[in-house]
């Protein structure tokens, strides 16, 4: 059976959840059009369909759920030319009934073996059984693993970083190191002290501070071409001129406006002989070209070479190693940068004069200072590394033993508790587990028997039998139900053979609706599953039914009651949903309620507050019409007798005139003398124009006093027929 049922999210249910719950055999749901019923009933029928509801099965067993609403109207009657066969059981092999009923009898005593397996493992709905016992367990050691945490945290914290803010994850950490953890056990004061230095401030590991590359600049400064005096080619006429002059470098910067004055002498201007112009190109050789060369290479490699060492030790001062003193590391730089700018205006001399001889200004010592802060730094960044590493293992190792004096003096009896309850309860739920697979394939092939036994013992034609009796008593004798051409579906015909389908007038195609729907719950629209256990919906069968159709659905509906109760059918449960008062007080009577709702029954209302639907849960039938308050004074044995005459004047003309359309001259006309004058008396509406008693809803019944004449009323129910209705409105409590 469905337990609870649970609806958000859809139509006109809010996001928060409306509940029904604690639901019983007989659930009854009353409430106005619109208010939420249909939703409550193709939830049932379909809660895939709805995932924002939900539906539980009690011990988790999920029962076919039927459901007659306007949607199986509309896909029985509306969509289909004819309506499929309804096949149920038949008689003639009794061999093969008696089967399927012993068959149908192990298929619920595996259903039931199923159900209490899931109920010991898993509770009702859900909560309780063995896994809520070991979720209970791990939610014990999980506060007791924390109430540790709690208790160590202020001096041993670092011990337990990453865990100190989720007892789950530090649950999970105690259980890795139970089953691992192999460090000795210290005491708690020995561990607390250690944890002062070892927890302390974390060091981090510092990058070791490149080398310098000095190797070229230093080569540089002693280059051969520096000391070498660069002249012109020594037999050539002019070679003893420039000698004697000593302007070499003179004479090779004039060679370009010599050249570009056309062999005129660019300082005295007279013209000068091929002779003059050969000799000198003969004094400016290859030789000179070639050292030319080298004094230009060595100023541009020099000055490559000592902006790259510049950058490194630049590099070095703007981001300082910890352990280099960078001041004095500026000063030498300092004293680089000036050494550096001083020899590369001497190369730049060199450059322009290359007869001078010169010689640059060694950086030599300021390399060696520089290399030797840089060393000494790396030296002790080496020594706080291995520091820093050997740090990284003093808490490993004193994390493993903080957690080891947790395992082995604070949680041991509560470790080995757990041990052996968990693993008993592991071993219990692997065991109904195993159980449940094993009885679930026993069941499925004990359907699959019964579905082979179903085909061997059904037909459609007890349903055609039972709905056209059903028609024929009830007056419906304009049309009948038949077997279709291909034998498993049914036809509407009159009775001149006509298809009547699509000339029923609305009540009647609600009321043969509603018929095929009854006789589907005793059978299957197939060949097989009607044995299977089902749950049963119905929501407002009786619209646009007149008031004999109603007291006939009611009937029927009050005998699948007592089918149930006399568990003579395979429905289980059952749901009426209905806006209908009078129709709600007929099948929620039972002459043996008392006061408050039944161990078999709940009661329910939906309401509409604005555009939201709420449904509210009564602890006895909370609908009631004036109708059944104008029963509530007659039966009131301190009646009024000023107030009785028109309380009974206004039940005849309800139940006889307006619900039965029955004349009441002709009632009267049952009786003599001054009964007939007081029966008469009592048919005339005083109060014409009164809205009608069944119009009216009340929460809760009135204790008005009333008193009248109550034997013409009661013999007016006896002559006419209906003293049965009059019994049933007296007899209630």
């Amino acid at each position: 059976m469905i337990s609870s049922i649970q609806l958000a999210g859809t139509a006109t249910f809010a996001n928060a959840p409306e509940n029904l719950f604690d639901l019983s055999t007989f659930n009854f749901v009353y409430g106005a059009n619109a208010t939420g019923k249909t939703t409550i009933s193709r939830v049932i029928a379909d809660e895939s369909s709805y995932p924002s509801c939900k539906v539980a099965w009690q011990s988790g067993t999920k029962l076919q759920p039927l459901v007659y609403n306007r949607d199986f109207v509309e896909t029985n009657f509306n969509q289909c030319a004819e309506l499929k066969g309804v096949f149920t059981l038949g008689e003639k092999n009794i061999d093969t009934t008696n089967r399927l009923a012993t068959t149908k009898g192990e298929l619920d005593t595996i259903t039931r073996k199923i159900e209490i397996l899931n109920l010991g493992l898993h509770g009702e709905d859900g909560t309780g059984g063995k896994k809520d016992e070991l979720t209970a367990l791990e939610a014990e050691l999980k506060t007791k693993c924390w109430a540790q945490k709690q208790k160590h945290d202020a001096k041993l914290q670092g011990a337990f970083e990453g865990f100190r803010n989720n007892a789950e994850k530090f649950k999970g950490k105690v259980l890795i190191e139970w089953a691992s953890n192999s460090a000795s056990v210290e005491t708690l004061s020995a561990l607390e002290k250690k944890a002062e230095t070892v927890f302390g401030p974390s060091p981090t590991s510092e990058k070791s501070i490149p080398d310098l590359e000095t190797d070229a600049i230093l080569a540089h400064e002693k280059a051969p071409i520096l000391k070498k005096r660069v002249i012109g080619k020594d037999d050539v006429d002019v070679a003893a001129m420039i000698r004697k002059l000593g302007n070499s470098d003179w004479v090779r910067e004039g060679r370009g406006f010599y050249d570009a004055n056309q062999m005129v002498c660019p300082f005295c201007q007279q013209d000068t002989t091929d002779a003059f112009a050969k000799s000198l190109n003969d004094y400016f050789d290859e030789t000179f070209e070639a050292d030319s060369k080298a004094i230009d290479d060595l100023v541009t490699a020099y000055k490559t070479a000592s902006a790259r060492l510049q950058q490194q030790i630049a590099s070095i001062i703007a981001e300082p190693c910890r352990f280099i003193d960078v001041e004095k590391l500026k000063g030498e730089k300092e004293l680089l940068d000036s050494t550096i700018m001083v020899n590369i205006q001497r190369l730049t001399s060199k450059k322009k004069e290359p007869s001078q001889a010169i010689e640059l200004e060694s950086i030599v010592n300021i390399v060696k200072k520089t290399k030797e802060m840089i060393d000494a730094a790396n030296v002790q960044v080496s020594k706080h590394n291995t520091m820093v590493a050997n740090l990284a293992q003093e808490r490993r190792n004193l994390t493993a033993q903080v957690w080891k004096y947790l395992l082995e003096t604070e949680l041991k009896t509560d470790l080995e508790s757990y041990r052996v309850r968990r693993d008993a309860l592991n071993k219990a739920i692997a065991a109904m587990t195993e159980q449940i697979s094993l009885a679930t394939s026993e069941k499925k092939n004990k359907a699959a028997e019964i579905r082979e036994l179903e085909k061997q013992t059904t037909s459609i034609q007890p349903t055609i039998d039972g709905i056209n009796a059903l028609l024929a008593s009830f007056g419906f004798q304009s049309f009948s139900i038949a077997k279709s051409d291909n034998r498993t579906c049914y036809r509407l015909l009159r009775s001149d053979g006509s298809d009547a389908k699509d000339t029923l007038s609305e009540g009647e195609k609600n009321f043969v609706t509603f018929l095929y729907f009854y006789y589907l719950l005793k059978g299957s629209d197939s060949e097989t599953g009607m044995t299977t256990d089902r749950v049963v919906v119905i929501d407002d069968p009786v619209s646009s039914l007149d008031s004999d159709i109603l007291f006939i659905v009611s009937s029927l509906i009050k005998d699948l009651f007592d089918e149930v109760r006399a568990k003579r059918t395979h429905v289980k449960q059952v749901f009426i949903l209905t806006h209908n008062i009078y129709f709600h007080r007929e099948v929620t009577f039972n002459r043996r309620r008392t006061c408050g709702a039944m161990n078999e029954e709940t009661f329910w209302v939906v309401r509409k507050s604005g555009p939201i639907s709420k449904i509210e849960k009564h602890n006895s039938n909370p609908v009631s019409t004036s109708y059944e308050l104008l029963w509530a004074e007659v039966r009131n044995p301190d009646r009024s007798n000023l107030a009785i005459q028109n309380t009974l004047r206004r039940i005849l003309e309800n139940y006889f005139k307006i619900l039965g359309g029955v004349d009441s001259d002709e009632i009267c006309e049952m009786f003599e003398g001054k009964e007939k004058l007081v029966c008469k008396a009592l048919f005339s509406w005083v109060n014409e124009g009164s809205h009608y008693a069944l119009d009216d809803i009340y929460m809760a019944i009135d204790d008005n006093v009333v008193e009248t004449y109550l034997q013409v009323f009661k013999k007016i129910f006896e002559k006419s027929g209906h003293s049965a209705h009059y019994v049933m409105m007296m007899a209630r409590s």
